[in-house]
């Protein structure tokens, strides 16, 4: 029996397919001997795990990251949640010790403006400069044609009357 070395058979379409999206899939890099017995504290933790910035990595959260600070930082999530924080007040001690820049989504304020405002506004800045480009291309062209001599107008004439 010979091999079909034309096609790729459907099984094995499928198996490249579900490595694929397996590969694509976001890894978690919470240790095992870091997660809490508790269910209900460990999806806390991994919430607000969630929420904290990796100061290695900075675009990704503590709980995607492998890096050392990022494991130190999981670990302290938990060591305060086992003593009765809540919520509200791990994320403040974290704050108030590595700055707001430790969230992954930090409040809008008056010295976070610039973290919300910048995109925006780089946004802006870009259209306007296309807008600027492309009026100095048409004013450029109309000049250009209107600096024709007869000659050449008739010429340029001609052969729009052709082409249509």
């Amino acid at each position: 029996m010979g091999v079909n070395r034309g096609h790729l058979s459907p099984a094995i379409f499928f198996a490249a397919l579900f490595l694929l999206l397996l590969n694509s899939l976001p890894l978690h890099a919470v240790e095992p001997n870091e997660m809490l017995s508790d269910p209900a504290l460990e999806a806390r933790a991994r919430a607000i795990s969630k929420e904290l910035r990796c100061m290695v990595c900075q675009n990704e959260s503590i709980d995607d990251s492998a890096a050392p600070l990022a494991h130190d930082l999981r670990v302290l999530v938990r060591e305060r949640l086992r003593a009765g924080d809540s919520d509200a007040q791990i994320l403040n001690f974290l704050v108030a010790r590595y700055g707001e820049f430790v969230l992954l989504r930090p409040p809008l304020s008056w010295h976070t403006a610039i973290l919300w405002g910048l995109p925006p506004a780089a946004l802006l800045v870009g259209i306007a400069m296309i807008a600027v480009v492309v009026r100095r291309r048409r004013r450029a062209a109309a000049e250009e044609t209107a600096n024709l001599t007869p000659a050449e107008e008739s010429r340029l004439s001609a052969l729009l009357r052709e082409g249509n």
